[in-house]
């Protein structure tokens, strides 16, 4: 099921008042039409069942009777129609519709070749895609549409494989599902509710901080030792206190925009880089066993608060972050798996050169004391990072990596990710808009033309700034 933001703040828009629409029912339309003011650039109501459901937009020549015309074929066809909307198109001299089709009733693939054949403009968008080569899969279009899927997650923060160090440890299992009902329960707008950590859990933290910060000054890069001492100065990042999610949250959107999101488990990759494109991190908040204070088998908070989140409040990295997250949106579920993989080789375990030397950057490596060592040892193999190539590493996750891929800076990984994007077959362009923290969908020349006069704009600004500079 879509959310696609075709309706921005201000828009004249017509909600149709026959929703849902049941089979058999006679086509008996009203229309609501004073002006909606759409959050976040878009309005679109939930469906029933995202997993079931497929949504389809298109244009129609303007003309009495064209919508009416469209949903007659889908009745005729058996098919629900879950919820319709209508608008003046961006793309075309006409209108265009939204209609979200339940995916379990009646001939859908025919009723959409005959609606196909009526329109001048189509697209097929679905959550369940995979049962059709010519949608698009679903993605997030505003920044609140996280809370749609932020709760699918693959295991229950509660759920530890038998050979995890705190299985065997009912208050260890009863503390993680405390966190894990926390993170399921929160909403985008919340605040992030503050932990009251235990001794035990300070006293992990504390050895697993004081190991790691003795080898950052000589390892870690230059970015991750820039920010980490205003972690220190403004979020409590001590030896003896677990920073609270929500302060480290506010400081990284005072300095890039990045926020962190409470998770309760696993998420899928198409998920969890989605998340990105909005400049928002999944976090955990949960921390290893004390048994074993320096291994981890899944991201802990260690993880995100010593490996992440220093580096997401450096301006280039945080961008090249989000580069990868806005590349996954729309995106097949090959390449969704070839741009994970090199997240993993780069925000997770990334190496950089700099001034001559070998750093390291990724998250896994930086909160890993063992690896951190082991990476610049010179014992692994090292190659130049190249998504088209890196893409397709496999690689262990349960030991140290065999291969690593070094980067000469953050700002030429970003370059490598959006020349990787534009490889990506989806019929559209995705960019970014931060006022309205939304995703704009570029499959049109008026859209482009407006973007580049908006974009010319921007150019005489700093051209003006350069002249008055001298």
């Amino acid at each position: 099921m879509s959310r696609p933001t075709l309706y921005k703040a201000g828009d004249h828009c017509s909600k149709l008042s026959i929703i849902p629409y049941p089979v058999g029912l006679s086509l008996s339309v009203s229309y609501v039409t004073k002006p909606i003011l759409m959050e976040g650039g878009q309005y679109i109501v939930e469906g029933q069942d995202i997993a079931k459901s497929t949504t389809l937009i298109f244009s129609m020549q303007e003309e009495i009777g064209s919508l009416a015309k469209a949903l007659k074929v889908f009745q005729s066809h058996n098919v629900n129609l879950l919820h319709i909307e209508s608008r003046p198109s961006h793309r075309e001299a006409n209108y265009e519709f939204i209609v979200e089709c339940d995916s379990a009733t009646g001939d859908l693939g025919v009723a959409m070749e005959e609606v196909r054949g009526m329109t001048s403009y189509f697209q097929v968008i679905s959550r369940n895609h995979k049962d059709n080569k010519d949608t698009v899969p679903w993605f997030p279009r505003k920044i609140n549409d996280l809370d749609r899927f932020a709760n699918q997650i693959l295991s229950y923060g509660s759920e530890l494989d038998s050979d995890h160090p705190g299985f065997t440890d009912p208050v260890y299992r009863a503390r993680r599902k405390y966190f894990a009902d926390i993170a399921y329960n929160y909403k985008h707008g919340e605040s992030i509710p503050r932990i009251d950590y235990t001794e035990e859990e300070k006293k992990t933290w504390g050895e697993v901080f004081r190991n790691l910060t003795h080898l950052y000054r000589s390892h870690a890069c230059k970015e991750h030792n820039q920010m980490f001492p205003l972690l220190i100065e403004n979020c409590g990042y001590r030896e003896d206190n677990i920073p609270q999610l929500q302060d480290v949250s506010d400081f990284l959107k005072d300095c890039t925009g990045f926020t962190l999101r409470p998770v309760a488990g696993l998420l899928s990759s198409r998920d969890f880089l989605a998340g990105l494109a909005f400049r928002v991190f999944h976090s955990t908040q949960y921390i290893r066993h004390s048994s074993k204070p320096l291994y981890t088998p899944e991201p802990d908070i260690c993880h995100e608060l010593l490996g992440h989140a220093p580096l997401f409040a450096d301006p280039a990295f945080a961008q090249f972050s989000q580069e990868i997250g806005l590349a996954s949106l729309g995106a097949p579920d090959d390449f969704i798996e070839k741009l994970a993989t090199c997240y993993w080789f780069t925000v997770e375990f990334g190496i950089c050169r700099q001034n001559g030397e070998l750093k390291a950057y990724g998250a896994g490596l930086l909160s890993s004391y063992g690896e951190l060592e082991y990476c610049l040892s010179g014992k692994p193999e090292l190659r130049a990072f190249e998504p088209v190539k890196t893409g397709l590493q496999k690689y262990p996750i349960t030991e140290y990596q065999p291969v690593y891929y070094v980067t000469e800076s953050f700002d030429e990984a970003k370059q490598k990710m959006i020349h990787f994007a534009s490889q990506i077959p989806r019929p559209f362009s995705v960019r970014y808009n931060p006022y309205t923290q939304s995703v704009e969908i570029l499959d049109s020349k008026p859209q482009i033309q407006n973007l580049v006069q908006n974009i010319n704009c921007e150019m005489q600004v700093l051209l003006d700034a350069l002249v008055k500079l001298g």
